[in-house]
């Protein structure tokens, strides 16, 4: 039985070009950037060459991205590394409920530390409302902190305006874009985000890489010390194999942009279109049409997530219930929660997210898989079709799209 993976969100295949250059560069070319010799300034040229193509990813300078091990540390690094810089002018960050836990729990560390931490609602499509934001600026605040898109449902949040907001106020704006660099067209001079953090291993480069970009002039500190590595912001010997895969990969996603969006939508709003059609009781989560490309993410009512993935790998399909960081809970997700969703619902969850290898004979395989587990799964619930609250009621009245 063939195997098809549907959970990019997770994570993605290393490009064979990425994994070849990666291992030239532990074995022949495994110099370290900060020795003189040729094999250090070997491995500084690649570091410097990869700085390059993960800039022109985004639209930044070289001079403005610094290595590090992925999108948690990034994001630990931007928050706390501006917030730490920024404490004299005052104590108040604001972010959303519904953020990647590598943000959540960094501030609510800050919050121990003595920072106050203003978690936005969202909507029910998971999107922040540019009022409400207004209104929670105070004057003490020093950094927005807010998703380019969600993880679980693909929402893409409005970044140029909360952008336009935080510098009206003088905030600095950071953004976790982890989901969107290298799957979604991102440039930093037409969205000035102070802080932007990505990670390789979201678009077909290594895992335990990813990189930091900080605008010209933001102030910030280093929260790991050690050598004088990335400018001083990042201390610790360079990942270079990793650097330069990360780099390639950045360099392939930025030439093939175009053709992997319209690709990948399209394989989207297939699989869209024939469940909603084919599954009653269901309801797409995050935004109708402004979502990332690979996303998708049903609630079926009267099913539990777990058992609906088992049934779904027994058939050689990968998908998820939500982020693979909380698969392993048994807690409803944090952002259907957010979005408004009972937990019997939350927990009914799919999320589908498509790559570039993925193929229109593979999402029809799909939905004809899934209608039969779907009802099989329902009869063996308690669920009736019926018996449901008020709330449930009101929230299954426009499940089904036209």
């Amino acid at each position: 039985m063939n195997r098809i993976y549907f959970d990019h969100a997770a994570t993605t295949q290393v490009d064979q070009a990425v994994a070849d250059l990666m291992f030239e560069y532990m074995t022949d070319k495994f110099g370290n950037p900060s020795s003189i010799h040729g094999f250090g300034r070997e491995a500084f040229s690649a570091v410097d060459k990869a700085r390059q193509q993960v800039a022109d990813l985004i639209g930044a300078t070289p001079e403005e991205i610094y290595f590090t091990s992925g999108g948690t540390e990034g994001d630990n690094l931007a928050i706390k590394g501006i917030a730490y810089a920024n404490k004299n002018k005052g104590k108040h960050i604001i972010t959303t409920s519904i953020e990647h836990h590598a943000v959540l729990h960094t501030c609510q560390q800050l919050e121990q530390e003595g920072f106050e931490v203003t978690y936005l609602p969202v909507n029910d499509e998971a999107v922040v409302d540019i009022e409400v934001l207004r209104q929670a600026i105070t004057p003490g605040t020093i950094l927005i902190s807010i998703m380019y898109a969600n993880n679980e449902v693909g929402s893409i949040q409005p970044i140029e305006d909360i952008v336009r907001l935080g510098h009206e106020y003088g905030i600095d704006v950071h953004t976790d874009a982890v989901q969107v660099a290298g799957n979604y067209p991102i440039n930093v001079t037409d969205c000035p985000v102070d802080a932007l953090t990505l990670s390789g291993h979201k678009f077909y480069g290594p895992k335990g890489i990813g990189a930091i970009y900080v605008r010209k002039g933001t102030r910030i500190l280093a929260i790991q010390q050690g050598g004088g590595q990335e400018k001083n912001l990042r201390a610790g010997t360079e990942n270079v194999p990793g650097i330069v895969g990360l780099g390639l990969a950045a360099e392939v996603a930025q030439r093939e942009m175009v053709d992997r969006v319209e690709q990948i939508s399209n394989l989207r709003d297939q699989l869209i279109r024939g469940i909603m059609k084919s599954i009653p009781d269901t309801k797409i989560n995050g935004h109708a049409s402004n979502r990332l490309p690979g996303n998708v993410n049903f609630s079926f009512i009267g099913v539990e997530g777990e058992s609906l993935l088992l049934n779904l790998d027994m058939k050689g399909i990968a998908a998820s219930s939500g982020s693979a960081c909380s698969s392993g809970s048994l807690s409803p997700s944090h952002v259907l929660l957010a979005m408004g969703l009972p937990h019997e619902v939350a927990h009914g969850s799919l999320r589908i997210t498509l790559g570039r290898h993925n193929t229109e004979q593979e999402v029809n395989y799909l939905l004809e898989v899934l209608p039969p587990i779907i009802e099989r799964l329902r009869s063996m619930s308690a669920w009736d079709g019926q018996s449901y609250s008020k709330k449930q009621e009101d929230y299954c009245s426009n499940c089904q799209l036209k």
